[in-house]
């Protein structure tokens, strides 16, 4: 990545960035959503001029791969020589997976299954991933914090499994943070996506693998995420400061800017913890076959199971899960709770009854999460199925 640019709007810093990189021909990844009912990619459009090369806004949720295919091979035909995203996670993932398609020959779904990253519960089948040589400039309209790793989450929609994707080089080359874009977001998808990034710092805290450099980040994020006073902390308890203190802002006001901004930091610092080799816990492994194989919103997962995985995971770290209480601004409170009490006042779901997920879908939710990465890294040993039926009937 080269750089982050915030304080200027979006259209403005991204014809600037084109410049600067010596790009031509941009093909434009949309939201359908903003492209529709906003002036946001327009202006985008117009601000390019005929450096323009098109643009697409036909990703669905948990960015299917038919879809990343089909963007792909718009943008080989338009001759593009970069891929601007403007909208929310399953737009940034888009983005990296044309990077892989354009770069890889992939012209076909199917044969997106020799690149998917495997697990430990996989066999090794995996062909080497060429570099992309066509890169990525991402506007996030949401908080889920994709747009600052490598990796890419993408659903097969023929055995509904979402499945990472990864090359270093398929993180943006540069990340645009513009307030005024998500204001465009619905409410609902821009506050849960604001506790998928909480979901970031605080399983970034209770890793085994933490470390000081990213704890401080994680912690910040928390914060601000929930209006607590520490901008000038360390990385990772300025993300948990800012991510709670930002989203009540919004919540109470859509049109805070100040607010917004303080999300989209939040978010920022809430990936310190990734860059840095701290792995990922349940809640990230359960989220991503909720999302593929149930359906689920992409954020919503985070705000059913965070509390829960916490719950799960107390008995081996519960020292670790008091900071996150902390962060969030209520010392002595058990995390789970804390996290609650964050989620409820924000009015976002809480059980997994309240996003469509019945008892009956238990067994195959816990044999595909078997087939994730974060699974073997959760802080408590996850032996297996039974483990994770037993964190989803917590969460019912």
């Amino acid at each position: 990545m080269d750089q982050v640019v915030f304080g200027k709007p979006c259209a403005e810093a991204l014809a600037e960035e084109t410049a600067r990189i010596g790009a031509n021909k941009v093909f434009i990844v949309a939201s359908g959503t903003l492209n529709r009912s906003s002036d946001v990619v327009k202006t985008v459009v117009g601000r390019l001029g005929n450096r323009h090369a098109g643009t697409w806004d036909r990703i669905a949720a948990h960015t299917p791969r038919t879809d990343c295919v089909a963007a792909a091979n718009a943008a080989r035909e338009a001759g593009a020589d970069l891929i601007a995203t403007v909208g929310g996670g399953s737009v940034t993932d888009a983005g990296k997976m044309i990077q892989l398609c354009l770069a890889n020959d992939v012209t076909k779904p199917e044969q997106l299954d020799d690149y998917k990253r495997v697990t430990n519960a996989d066999p090794p089948t995996r062909k080497p991933v060429k570099a992309p040589t066509v890169r990525q400039v991402a506007i996030p309209t949401t908080l889920s914090a994709g747009e600052f790793n490598p990796d890419a989450g993408c659903t097969d929609t023929a055995t509904k499994k979402k499945e990472s994707y990864f090359h270093p080089l398929h993180v943006p080359r540069v990340v645009i943070l513009d307030a005024a874009a998500t204001v465009h977001a619905p409410l609902w998808l821009f506050l849960s996506s604001g506790i998928r990034a909480v979901d970031h710092a605080a399983e970034d805290i209770c890793s085994p693998r933490c470390n000081a450099y990213s704890e401080a980040a994680d912690i910040h994020a928390l914060k601000l995420l929930s209006r607590c006073n520490a901008y000038s902390e360390a990385a990772d308890i300025h993300a948990l400061k800012l991510l709670s203190r930002g989203l009540r802002g919004v919540k109470a006001d859509e049109s805070d800017m100040a607010a917004r901004l303080d999300c989209l930091m939040g978010m920022w610092l809430s990936v310190v913890g990734s860059q840095a080799g701290v792995d990922k816990g349940a809640s990230h492994a359960i989220g991503h076959i909720l999302g593929g194989t149930a359906g689920v919103p992409h954020d919503y997962t985070s705000c059913v199971m965070l509390p829960y995985v916490m719950r799960w995971n107390k008995s081996v770290n519960a020292e670790r899960q008091a900071v996150v209480s902390e962060a969030l601004g209520r010392p002595g409170v058990d995390a789970g709770d804390a996290l609650h009490e964050l989620i409820s006042g924000l009015g976002l779901p809480r059980t997994l009854k309240e996003v469509g997920v019945e008892p009956g879908q238990f067994d195959l939710l816990a044999e595909n999460t078997m087939h994730d990465r974060w699974t073997y890294t959760n802080p408590r040993k996850i032996s297996g199925p039974g483990d994770i039926k037993a964190i989803l009937e917590m969460a019912a």
